[in-house]
């Protein structure tokens, strides 16, 4: 019972390296593309995001790989929201009118 736990801890750091990433990445594209010049500010984020990422999942691989494999599992979940969560997203915060036009 207590690998459960740890799989499913493993599983949660997973989906919290995958926040932090991907939502690192949404800030960084919001912020910096209206910047005058943002090569700077993407090479920064993605060396302090992958850095951050390559040392959670270096913590959890020196446990056992399954905490590695649940962990991507987590990131990669988190991935998925970001990339296919975004028309939801539109969809509920637009006030879309469905009446006809004149």
């Amino acid at each position: 019972m207590t690998e459960a736990f740890a799989l499913l801890y493993s599983l949660m750091v997973g989906i919290g390296i995958g926040l932090i990433f991907f939502g690192g990445l949404w800030w960084t594209l919001n912020r910096d593309l209206r910047s005058w010049q943002p090569v700077w500010g993407f090479a920064l984020s993605f060396i302090v995001r992958t850095g951050l990422a390559l040392m959670g999942f270096y913590w959890l691989v020196q446990h056992q790989w399954q905490h590695l494999l649940s962990s991507l599992l987590g990131f990669f979940v988190v991935r998925l929201l970001f990339i296919y969560g975004q028309p939801l997203r539109e969809m509920y915060l637009k006030k879309v009118s469905y009446e006809p036009k004149p």
